[in-house]
């Protein structure tokens, strides 16, 4: 028998999940990929040249809101649930729309979908979107570089554009960001990278990606988006927890799944939590996964000039995902404005255009602007936005420099940050690895 299937996600763990699961399966006719979360990625064709003999036009990616209808034109009997960062009531809110209209609601885990490589793997992952997963993979990289070994970042996929031109993208340099016309989020995750003389891999085929990344590595380090879990088996599996949203760690999907199978978990950012925050989450691991190594880790904030700041009304930018579905109110230039004595932290809801209007509309982001940059449009709509923002500073808490991409007409400063390890240092875990 051959089911009928759709697959919903958001442009990257959907992706993953037919290229290892579905494509050349017989099982299966995939009728659809079904988009959400991110702004414009519906409306595109997964190519026939991905999607494998079975499918010689290809699959559409259509609106999430067009599921009920499709289940019930096609007769499909399976709809998989395939993208990263849900409250678990979320999901099953959607597996009953599924189920409402006549379909089975399905997902997938980590023994279908995990690639096996013949290089050491170490993944970072984390329980919820803005955890820390991205410093804390720079500094396991370095560590690595430090020591001698070849090693390449391989980072979730981020494919909004063209997916025959993204099947397989290679960073070694600035240019090659031009090269494959990355978005703001996409920088954000390479640039560091790039910075610190790291390669880093991204695209669509991760199996191609692997197998390209094995023939220059000695190791492998799988930087993990959102909360998803890794999309190859690692030997030392990381995951980052914040205290800042206690109990996400066991209320999130799949952030709960990495939590439940993590090696070492890191609870970072206890330099700016409370007490009492860290504790829940302490206990909450102590419930999911007592055998974890459990880290503390602080993530120290640093800015160019603290002067500047002092009694200024300041625009705080922080990082696009991590404040939409990310859900945090803050980041790390409102910290730095707290601790360095702005005057005031200047809301710019009211100064709003386009797509960051509709960001706001849709998103509670608070008195603060998420640096969104999924198109050129978009980010030209940022660059006016903050543009129009009557304010003495802007403060860029992005892991990248905004102002190397746009022109922003008052001054500005990033904020910076880095993951230090309070009690058990990650170095004795990371030697493992390599000598195993």
């Amino acid at each position: 028998m051959i089911y009928k299937a759709v697959i919903m996600g958001a442009a990257g763990r959907d992706f993953h999940n037919f290229n290892v699961y579905f494509r050349d399966n017989p099982t299966f006719d995939v009728i659809a990929f079904t988009a959400a979360q991110i702004p414009n990625i519906e409306g595109r064709t997964y190519p026939k040249q991905l999607a494998g003999l079975q499918y010689p036009k290809g699959i559409p990616i259509l609106a999430e809101e067009e599921l009920p209808k499709l289940i019930k034109e096609y007769g499909v009997q399976y709809v998989f649930l395939s993208y990263s960062d849900l409250p678990h009531i979320e999901v099953m809110h959607k597996a009953s729309i599924a189920m409402a209209a006549g379909a089975n609601f399905a997902l997938l885990g980590p023994r279908d979908t995990q690639l096996t490589s013949s290089k050491p793997v170490v993944s970072v992952c984390a329980a919820r979107t803005g955890s820390g997963k991205s410093q804390t993979s720079r500094k396991i990289a370095k560590w690595y570089k430090d020591n001698g070994y070849k090693v390449v970042v391989v980072r979730h996929p981020m494919p909004y554009g063209d997916l025959l031109k993204q099947v397989c993208e290679r960073f070694a340099t600035y240019d090659d960001l031009a090269k494959y016309q990355c978005t703001i989020e996409e920088r954000e995750e390479y640039e560091p990278h790039l910075k610190n003389g790291v390669i880093v891999y991204a695209g669509v085929d991760y199996e191609l990606i692997l197998r390209q990344a094995e023939k220059e590595a000695d190791v492998i380090i799988w930087d993990g988006g959102n909360n998803d879990f890794s999309f190859y088996k690692p030997n030392l599996h990381i995951v980052v927890v914040d205290p800042h949203r206690p109990g996400h760690e066991i209320t999130y999907h799949p952030g709960e799944v990495n939590v439940r199978t993590a090696d070492i978990i890191i609870i970072n950012k206890v330099d700016t939590a409370t007490k009492e925050n860290i504790k829940i989450v302490e206990e909450n691991i102590a419930l999911l996964n007592p055998k974890a190594t459990v880290i503390h880790a602080a993530s120290p904030i640093a800015v160019e000039d603290s002067a500047a700041i002092k009694g200024k009304r300041v625009l705080a930018i922080e990082d696009g995902p991590t404040l939409t579905h990310g859900e945090m109110h803050y980041g790390a230039a409102v910290i730095a404005a707290q601790q360095h004595g702005a005057k005031e932290l200047v809301d710019p809801r009211r100064y709003a255009i386009g797509s960051i209007r509709e960001t706001f509309k849709k998103y509670n982001v608070g008195s603060l602007l998420p640096a969104m940059g999924y198109s050129d449009r978009q980010m030209e709509e940022l660059q006016e936005t903050i543009n129009k923002i009557p304010c003495d500073l802007v403060l860029i808490g992005t892991p990248i420099d905004l102002g190397r991409l746009l022109k922003i007409n008052k001054p500005s400063q990033r904020v910076t940050y880095s993951l230090k390890e309070l009690d058990t240092p990650l170095d004795k875990f990371l030697a493992k690895v390599v000598k195993q």
